[in-house]
Order: C-alpha cells, then structure tokens, then sequence
C-alpha cells in the first residue's frame, strides 16, 4: 500500500503553533496528531489571564472542541495520554518579545527542538483598535521571526495571513510578498514607515489618556484611529493593513529557514476532515447569513454580479500542511526566491457569484429558518440587493433617518423621556452604516486572486495519489449549491442554535 510522504515528513518533527485557539490552528492541530502519531511534539502558544490557565484553555477550547470527536473516538481511552505526551500548552503572547515566554530554560529548549513554526496568530475584526491588531498582527508577525531566528534545527516557518492584504485593487491578484514600505493605489502618502506607526500609536494613546477619557471611549478612539492609518496608506480596514504590514516584516531580514507565508481568502465551514460543516464563530459573509435569517436585516448590500472567494478552511489547512512538507525538501527559498507565498481561494479556478449566494440563503432560510427569542420561525422576505452604497445611503436615509429624527425632536421637548430608546435607534443605524462600509470591499471586490504558486504545490502532490486524496484543496472540486446549501449553511445553523 502507497504511504503518504506528508504525513512521513512529519514523523519525529516538533512544531510550535500559535494562536492555537483559532479556527484554522485547531483544525491544524487535530489532522497532524490523527494522522501523524509519531509526530515528536506539538508546542501550543496559549495566552493565560488571572481567571484560567492555559492547560484550561487547551483542555476546554482546544482539544475539548466538536472537532476532536473523531480522534477521541479513534483512540477511546488513549486519547487523554496521547495529548498530555504529544501537545504541550505554553503561556505567552506573540505581542512580545521571545513570544511573552518568562521561562529561559523553556525557551532554551524550544530553540533545539523545533523544527516548524506555524504562526496562525492574528486578531480578525476589521476595526479593532490599533493599538492591539498593530501588536498581534504586524508586531507579532516580527516576533516569531525573531524566535524562529534562535531555532537551531527549524526547516520552515508558515505564517498565516490573508488574500485580501491586497485591499481594493481591481483585476488579478498576484501571490507575491510586500516590499517594506510599500503602500497601495490611492493612499495619500507614498511610503510606509512601521517603525513610525508605532510612534503614531503611542503619542494617540498618551493623548487620549490625557483626556481622561473612560476605556470604553478609547476603545472608540483608537478602532476609528486604525481605520483612518489604514485608508491613509490605502487600506480599506485595520485589519488587512496590519496583516500587510506583518508580512512585511517577515522581508526585513534573511531567514535561516524556509518561509511561507498562506494568503486564504474567506474562510468557510470544513469541507470533509474531519467531518463536513464544522466551524467555529461567526466570518464576513456568515454574519450576514445569520442577520438576514433572524429578521434583522430586509436587504443585502454589493454587486450581485462581483464574485466571492470562499475557500473551506479544512481545504486552507491541508494547502499549509503540503506547503510545509513539500517546500521544506526544496531548495533554500528564502536564498534563492524570497518569500514564497501561496494564495488559497475559489476565484480564479470554481467562482461563486453574490447574487447567486444571495438566492441560496433565501433558499435555505425559507425551507430552514430560523428562530427568534421566543423560539418562533423567522419569516423572511425576498433578497433585496442595493447594487451600489448611494442607493443603500438612499434608502436608510428614507425608511430610518426620519424616525430618528422625529424620535430625537420628541425627547427633546419631552426633556430626555426618550432618550434611551433615540439613543439605541441611532446607535443602530450607525452600526449599519459602520457595517456596511466594514464589508464594502468585499461585496463589491473586482479582485481575482491568483493562485499559480497554489497550483504548482497541486501539481507536485499529483504523483501521489493518498497524498491527493488526504490533502485535497482544489476548489474545483466543490459543487457550490450542494456545498453551501447542505454544509456550511447547515453548519452555520447547528452553530447558532448551540451558541
């Protein structure tokens, strides 16, 4: 019987991990450890707090999951002893130096024994503050470089970011890394200085705090501050900025290992491994699902006609698992070609259309809906689209702005005897907009990306046929309709019946 040669490669190997409790890292995790036994030992940067631990966390947010029911199963009673003697939970935080790890004899030890570093640490939101998405997603990028650097056996270090570090450019999307500096079509400055952004940073959160202002109202401050840095150097949101400036660092020096670093686009539900339809939280267009089954939105927002890339995140996973195995017996990357990267969507090769997702979530919600508080089916009404952001601002402006108004000017005369109910009304309609312009460059993306170093990784597997079979991510081989509608829709509805 054919033996897979990804699964021999990572026989005795030590990989440390981190972000360990994010999707794509759990989904990692649990194929090395069912498919590859023998794997030496799996290190999981975990970030502790004074309410739990992060054995706690690794025990109940990590191998605890849905996710490992599979291997639980396989292994009965040896599941808890293969854990405690394969996976090692490690307080730290890739926001600091040496990963936040205090224990020198610990580090010491990391440093002859790994072999792969899989740097899947990111913060997601869009807006999130500044100050934390420049920390974990740029800074943070840095510091495993840095530790990998003191690595002395390390082979390959695979950092994850995203397709859509991009921004809103138009046309094919090519899998190459940013050079330092390097800045987008329509920002207003030409150069992009890191260093200085973290200056930037600081001086805004001296200036805020000076203001005595309440932590809440920072918080505000510095997700509106990112926001306005990002589109400043031509960037839509905080977080593909910050991801754009993490892979930048990775260029700033030369590697003592191979580094990739994986461009998914937007992630969805598991196609098979381990079993269809798990996820975990709510993504982009996931959220917009769950909004428009509940009631609470009567429309959808972008070009019906613009495509959008999904990739199952189990499909993400098997691409990082071939990259590490495959690039690793190449020649020196980093000496010879930089930085490989390898972007991992649908777009160019198996598209999917907005208006036809649109339909299909009509579709499902009408034979499938879901329930409001009381538990009662939610109804819902046609797909509405507004094609373009004027006539979305046209149409709040008409059936929502005056009943705000009109709600404002009644507790003006009636001294504030509605101001909790004017002040939620505004609140809402200002996250709606807020919403809107968050996801903008995504339901109305022009972008195709290209995944030719993707495909090369494809072809270089084909001679083998288990390794084609246990690593697939061609997304050619994805029916939409069947997908969408009996898997990850499905998944989406277990998820928030359960949450």
């Amino acid at each position: 019987m054919e033996e897979s040669k990804i699964i021999q490669h990572f026989e005795g190997k030590t990989i440390l991990i981190t972000g360990s409790t994010g999707f794509l890292a759990k989904i990692f995790l649990e194929k090395i450890l069912r498919l590859q036994p023998n794997v030496k030992k799996l290190y999981l940067l975990l970030r502790a707090s004074h309410k739990i631990s992060v054995q706690q966390r690794l025990e109940e947010e990590v191998v605890g999951t849905e996710l490992f029911g599979v291997l639980r199963k396989e292994l009965g009673g040896d599941f808890e002893s293969m854990i405690s003697s394969k996976v090692v939970a490690i307080s730290g935080d890739v926001g600091y130096e040496n990963l936040g790890i205090i224990d020198v004899q610990l580090r010491h030890q990391m440093w002859r024994e790994i072999d792969v570093i899989v740097n899947s640490a990111a913060t997601t939101k869009f807006d999130e503050r500044y100050d934390i998405a420049y920390g974990i997603n740029s800074l943070g990028a840095m510091h495993v470089q840095d530790f990998g650097t003191k690595c002395s056996k390390l082979e390959m270090l695979l950092h994850v970011s995203t397709a859509y570090v991009h921004g809103t450019k138009v046309g094919l999307m090519p899998e190459k890394p940013f050079r330092m500096g390097e800045t987008l079509p329509g920002a207003k400055i030409p150069y992009l200085d890191i260093e200085a952004e973290k200056s930037v940073i600081q001086e805004r959160l001296r200036f805020l705090q000076m203001q005595k202002l309440s932590e809440k109202e920072i918080t505000r401050a510095m997700k509106d501050f990112g926001i306005e840095r990002a589109m400043l150097h031509g960037w839509p949101n905080t977080y593909v900025f910050t991801k754009a400036m993490g892979e930048m660092l990775l260029e700033r020096s030369n590697q003592n290992c191979n580094v990739v670093i994986i461009r998914p686009t937007i992630i969805t539900s598991t196609f098979k491994d381990p079993f269809h339809g798990w996820i975990e939280g709510l993504r982009t267009l996931d959220s917009i699902f769950v909004a428009y089954g509940k009631g609470k939105i009567k429309f959808f927002v972008g070009d019906p006609e613009s495509v959008v890339d999904l990739v199952p995140g189990d499909m993400v996973v098997n691409c990082m698992i071939a990259a590490i195995a495959i690039a690793s017996h190449s020649n020196s990357i980093s000496e010879k070609e930089g930085i490989r990267v390898y972007q991992i969507g649908s777009s160019r090769r198996n598209p999917v259309k907005y208006d036809k997702l649109r339909w299909l979530m009509h579709r499902y919600l009408n034979n499938n809906p879901l329930s409001d508080s009381c538990g009662k089916p939610v109804k819902i009404g046609p797909p509405i689209i507004m094609n373009t952001m004027t006539s979305f601002h046209n149409y709040i402006s008409f059936h929502y702005l005056p009943f705000v108004q009109m709600l404002g000017l009644a507790n003006m005369i009636c001294c504030n005897l509605f101001e909790s109910s004017y002040t939620n009304a505004k609140r809402r309609i200002n996250h709606a907009m807020r919403l809107a312009d968050l996801y903008k460059p995504y339901l109305f993306s022009q972008a195709i990306f290209d995944d030719s170093n993707t495909e090369t990784l494809r072809m270089r597997m084909r001679g083998s046929k288990i390794d084609t079979e246990l690593f697939n991510f061609d997304p050619k081989c994805i029916m939409w309709d069947d997908y969408i509608l009996n898997t990850h829709f499905l998944g989406i509805a277990k998820y928030v019946l359960n949450c």
